[in-house]
């Protein structure tokens, strides 16, 4: 095995790919970069006061990071027809993670949120680990549609179901409209009937007001995020400490290391509220370029998907997209005070290790798409100097 293969800064395999996989590769670097650098700055003065160790989320990460980026290799140089195939048992298991977290004894409380399962050692959140895959399988089933048994459709339909609600008694109501979401525009581009499509949206819609009903602090975060003034010092503390860090960093930034807010003024400064120490110390001028940064990987999972033929590779890559683009975009809204505070994290700056591993191989899914729909138009050419008889199989992965 070559180990370079597992060292993606000195695979030189990469030469060879398409031009969009290329670039998202090093698009995909670049963020994962800036995002180390914006991480350690924002964790380091916490770190120190509760780990007498600046540097200790950072090391952290760097550990998080080097096993992402494994998983993100593996999926880069594996087949999507093998990765599909399996798709459905890895979203089963982590679907059984997901519902174990709703045992007492078993889940590990955070905030009033039971999210997370130790496995030996190491600390995981499912609901983040099971985003890439349910990008995969809804892919598979959505694209599929057409072709497969009412039984099979009831099944997956039921399986999706379960994801999002078992998500949302953890409780997480954020993370649970990600995933409605990516199941929602997947179906979306699959071409599935808008009656289907209106009908889910409602019942989604339904599904948040009535968890918003029920749940108090949920509700007391909607009423803040239309005032957060009102309540400064209470519901809407995060909120206007994240608008202060935003408004301080101006056209230029306060410079890098320099930001007011991460000492202690504003809350989980290196998680769910990174991007207000970015703002902070980037400025206006900084928030733009991440921005036009987001606004390229999208263009170019778009491209992806478009030149793609295979119709399930085209909806992993548009599943991607959203899950990547989407969810930082939604991060960014909270950060700014256009959307209510939730508990979103922003892919490969936030501090937290199943989201890492998840954001690594979602881009690694982007790319191996992207790789394979341009060998795809190779091997096409390649067959019209075949002898006649001779035909090229298509390799389409078939739902369970």
């Amino acid at each position: 095995m070559n180990l370079r293969l597992f060292i993606p800064f000195f695979d030189t395999s990469a030469q060879g790919w398409a031009s969009e996989a290329r670039w998202l590769r090093w698009l995909t670097f670049l963020w994962l970069l800036i995002g180390l650098a914006v991480l350690f700055s924002a964790s380091y003065a916490v770190a120190d006061a509760d780990r007498g160790d600046g540097l200790y989320y950072f090391k952290v990460q760097i550990l998080w990071i080097l096993v992402g980026l494994v998983g993100f290799n593996l999926v880069v140089h594996s087949p999507l027809r093998y990765i599909v195939g399996i798709a459905d048992w890895f979203l089963v298991i982590i679907l059984g993670l997901i519902l174990i977290t709703a045992i007492p004894g078993f889940g590990t409380s955070i905030n009033g949120a039971t999210r997370w399962l130790f496995l030996g050692p190491f600390q995981i959140q499912p609901s983040e680990l099971i985003k890439p895959f349910l990008v995969l399988q809804s892919a598979r089933i959505f694209g599929q549609w057409d072709r497969l048994k009412r039984g099979t459709r009831v099944l997956w339909l039921g399986i999706f179901g379960l994801v999002l609600v078992g998500i949302l008694l953890q409780p997480n109501l954020s993370t649970t409209a990600l995933c409605g979401m990516l199941l929602w525009f997947v179906a979306l581009a699959a071409g599935l009937p808008y009656t289907y499509m209106g009908g889910t949206a409602l019942a989604g819609i339904g599904l948040a007001i009535i968890s918003v009903s029920f749940r108090s602090y949920q509700r007391r975060r909607i009423l803040s995020f239309l005032n957060p003034w009102a309540d400064a010092t209470g519901d809407g503390y995060q909120l206007v400490q994240s608008l202060l860090a935003v408004g301080s960093g101006g056209h230029w930034g306060t410079g890098f290391g320099l930001s007011q807010q991460k000492l202690f003024y504003l809350p989980i400064q290196y998680t769910d509220f990174i991007f207000s120490v970015f703002a902070e110390e980037f400025g206006f001028i900084g928030c733009v370029l991440l921005m036009v940064m987001l606004l390229a990987y999208a263009s170019l999972a778009l491209r992806v998907a478009m030149k793609t033929q295979n119709q399930v590779y085209r909806l992993i890559a548009i599943g991607i997209m959203v899950l990547m683009v989407g969810q930082s975009l939604l991060n960014i809204g909270v950060a700014t005070g256009a959307l209510p505070t939730t508990g979103l994290p922003l892919p490969l700056f936030s501090y937290g290790g199943s989201s890492m591993i998840s954001s690594l191989v979602s881009a690694g899914l982007l790319i191996r798409v992207a790789r394979e729909s341009n060998e795809a138009k190779v091997v096409r050419l390649d067959d019209r100097r075949q002898p006649k008889g001779l035909k090229a199989r298509s390799e389409s992965p078939r739902a369970t």
